[in-house]
């Protein structure tokens, strides 16, 4: 099917090229990763829906792909005047860092956070760390590196324990609620040996939960919706699991928070912690309430996905009124104005000395 540009305003520095990198989940099946290992990454149609809606708003859109793809493309020497990146990495802690750095090092201008926020974003552990000194309410915590670090643990059950560094619920299910000292020990001897990668383990948070989808940065940072995840009957109870998120369709009841004094408190907190952590243009921020209906900060998701109808963020704006392509020019319009970006204007790489390889 044609784009159709005639129905949708041009957003601002609409001409630009603009380079697209994701990780596509189905040539890191063919080259023999799991479905687990490559849950983060996008489907086909989620890369093929980002690039009609950006060449509606008027942008010229190159497929770069995965890091190694940009990395042979920059060397050959292509440039962009922006690059969308969805890109989440596949191997280390800092791996939804590596595209930003990647461009950081060739002056090229980027959709969403930077290479700081995408590192430290990933570790739970130190998220919380920071979005506490920052003032903002979080269940209290403990990091396992081993097994022996559990004497040192004493919070109150009951706990929740999952990977430092995952998305998507990986290595969340029915177990992930703790209820006693032998199943954290269970439990974490599990992760470690499964993700080699430390354990988060906090207070767990028995209330409602929320994610809150925000447009912006800084002090233009706005909060878009705040939407309720309700388990259905046959889901895996009190927890937002792996599996609840890949039948979400079956498991998941999604509802939209009214206006209300709870819904301010909820948006506000989010607010605060990502503007705490220099997030950028778009994410989501999860929120859950405590025993007392208090919302606390549970993690960030500064590289939101952006399926448009599978992934949370396109989910709330539809259900605000949003439509999708109007989502992605609100993102592209913040990194554009961050930038400075005008038509016709030169990458930032073109406008400054470089260094030879």
């Amino acid at each position: 099917m044609k784009t159709k540009t005639t129905t949708t305003p041009a957003s601002a520095g609409a001409g630009l090229r603009v380079g697209l990198t994701y990780d596509l989940r189905d040539a890191y099946l063919e080259a023999g990763y799991s479905e687990l290992e490559t849950a983060e990454f996008d489907r086909a149609d989620t890369i093929d829906s980002i690039e009609h809606a950006l060449v509606s708003l008027g942008y010229s859109v190159d497929r770069i792909g995965h890091v190694r793809q940009l990395a042979a493309r920059l060397v050959s020497g292509d440039r962009w005047d922006l690059v969308f990146n969805i890109c989440e990495g596949l191997y280390g802690i800092g791996r939804e860092a590596q595209v930003p750095a990647l461009l950081d090092a060739f002056q090229l201008p980027y959709v969403f956070s930077d290479t700081l926020t995408c590192a430290l974003t990933l570790h739970k552990g130190m998220t919380k760390d920071v979005v506490r000194a920052a003032g903002v309410a979080t269940p209290d915590y403990a990091v396992v590196h081993e097994l022996s670090d559990l004497k040192h643990i004493t919070l109150p059950m009951p706990l929740f324990a999952k990977p430092i560094a995952e998305g998507t619920g990986k290595g969340v299910d029915q177990n992930s609620k703790i209820t006693s000292m032998g199943q954290l020990r269970r439990v974490c001897k599990q992760l470690l040996l499964e993700y080699r990668q430390p354990v988060l383990v906090e207070r767990f948070l028995p209330g409602r939960e929320f994610t809150v989808g925000i447009l912006g940065t800084a002090a233009k940072a706005r909060a878009l919706a705040t939407m309720e995840i309700k388990l259905l009957e046959h889901a895996d109870s009190e927890v937002y699991s792996y599996r609840n998120k890949e039948e979400c369709e079956q498991l998941v009841r999604y509802k939209l928070l009214p206006r209300s004094d709870l819904r301010d408190a909820v948006e506000s907190l989010a607010l605060d912690a990502w503007r705490a952590l220099g997030c950028r243009d778009a994410g989501r921020i999860d929120v859950r309430l405590d025993e007392a209906g208090r919302p606390g900060f549970i993690e960030v998701n500064p590289l939101a996905g952006i399926h448009p109808e599978h992934s949370d963020l396109p989910i709330m704006a539809t259900m605000s009124g949003v439509p999708y392509i109007k989502l992605i020019r609100s993102i592209m319009e913040s990194a554009v104005q961050r930038y400075g970006l005008t038509r016709g204007r030169q990458p930032l790489a073109d406008r400054r000395p470089t260094l030879a390889a």
